[in-house]
């Protein structure tokens, strides 16, 4: 029986019945010794909060996506079965078999050739993607970052993907793009998106993934059309990479990120924690780190506090931008209050990516370099990686933009600075 179907869901609901109308009816008819009866009592009593604990549990998991499946609360994700293949010549070129999945997203479990490992990923394309005007327009992509615990699942029923989104490309306060949701931590164990020995979520994250969706969609392929949105864990994580990875990507929003000086629980090494955490990050950035980022949380979040997020500003140096940090008098660490900000944070992002153009998809990023061969911030960049890092305008192409691309309206954004 699945962990997220109703079946089991109601199924629960009603042996937590049938264990407090059995409780009811065998209290007065125990027999026995004193200790006999107690210990029986004991147990119905333990039956009957056992039964409602799991109700509440399963439904809070329902609500959340926190877990898709069984082997992924216990950590023993299944991927058998999956059309996945690699080509051990090329380890650029990745395979996957995508079949349909929740809320019109595509599902596919990809094997990293860079990172080894293996893990489930959400693709959705939007109405323009399938339309004969874009048939030869690559697109803008927004990578969505879910929370620890937690799974790519969590965007569609914590956050209600694409639904939002759908709604703000249709009133023109967004442009177009392909949204993907990978699993933050395949293996199952949380790295805050970072590489720690063979546990590789980081190379997961920002080489495997990108690679997938330039192999198989019509992607653009410049660093500024690749944003990030992340939640708690994953807020950390899109600060961390768009710092991390410039030449990848452009932008980032964090929704009440986890502390910018990292977990020393999650992220033992200290070397490592002390040189990729964002705020190391922001410190060592170099010319190339040419992104954007907004941070949004609530005065009373004490998970994600707005002093957090002014010490990452603070921090920033030209030319990163970070815009002054959204913080809500109210609310809380949980989908409410993030579900709130979609129409602020989205526009905001798509106003600092590239719309549709009528250009060749991007081809895969080369491998990693290896390790320590750049300084951090600086990781796998290139001074030609992306025309705004020189401080010219960047280029664009010589052809009109997709149809129906202008925003409408006046959308109100965070004011930007650079520190």
């Amino acid at each position: 029986m699945s962990l997220t179907g109703t079946a089991f869901f109601y199924t629960l609901i009603a042996a937590t019945i049938v264990a407090v109308v059995v409780t009811m009816v065998t209290w007065g008819a125990v027999r026995g010794p004193k200790y006999l009866r107690g210990f029986v009592r004991l147990s119905l009593i333990g039956l009957c909060q056992l039964t409602a604990i799991a109700v509440v549990a399963v439904w809070i998991n329902n609500a959340n996506g926190l877990y898709s499946s069984w082997g992924d609360l216990f950590g023993q994700q299944d991927n058998a079965g999956v059309g996945v293949t690699g080509d051990a010549a090329n380890p650029q070129a990745q395979a996957a078999s995508f079949t349909g999945g929740p809320n019109g997203f595509q599902r596919t479990v990809l094997h990293g050739a860079a990172s080894g490992l293996t893990g489930e990923v959400l693709v959705w394309t939007p109405p323009q993607y399938s339309d004969p005007q874009y048939r030869n327009y690559s697109f803008p992509v927004v990578e969505l970052l879910h929370g620890y615990p937690g799974s790519p699942e969590t965007w569609l029923k914590g956050g209600g993907m694409p639904g939002p989104l759908t709604y703000l490309m249709a009133q023109g306060k967004m442009k177009p793009a392909i949204l993907v949701v990978p699993r933050i931590n395949p293996n199952g164990v949380n790295t805050d998106c970072t590489d720690v020995g063979n546990v590789r979520n980081g190379t997961w994250l920002d080489t495997d993934v990108p690679n997938l969706i330039k192999k198989d969609f019509r992607v653009l392929g410049d660093s500024h059309a690749w944003g990030l949105v992340g939640d708690s864990t994953g807020g950390y994580c899109a600060t961390k990479l768009v710092l991390q990875h410039p030449d990848r990507f452009g932008a980032a929003v964090a929704l009440s990120p986890d502390d910018f000086h990292g977990d020393p629980t999650v992220v033992r090494d200290k070397a490592v924690l002390a040189t990729q955490n964002p705020l190391a990050l922001m410190k060592a950035a170099g010319p190339q780190a040419d992104v954007s980022i907004l941070i949004a949380t609530t005065a009373h979040d004490r998970w994600s506090t707005p002093a957090n997020a002014q010490a990452l500003r603070a921090a920033a140096k030209f030319p990163v931008t970070v815009a002054q940090p959204i913080v809500l008098k109210d609310g809380g660490h949980n989908w409410g209050t993030w579900a709130s900000l979609f129409p602020v944070v989205f526009p905001w992002l798509s106003q600092q990516l590239d719309a549709p153009q009528l250009v060749q998809p991007a081809a895969p990023t080369p491998a990693p370099a290896p390790k320590g061969a750049l300084p951090p911030g600086q990781v796998g960049a290139k001074p030609s990686a992306s025309p705004k890092a020189s401080g010219k305008p960047a280029g664009k192409p010589s052809v009109p933009p997709a149809p129906g691309l202008a925003l409408n309206g006046t959308v109100t954004t965070p004011t930007q600075t650079h520190s």
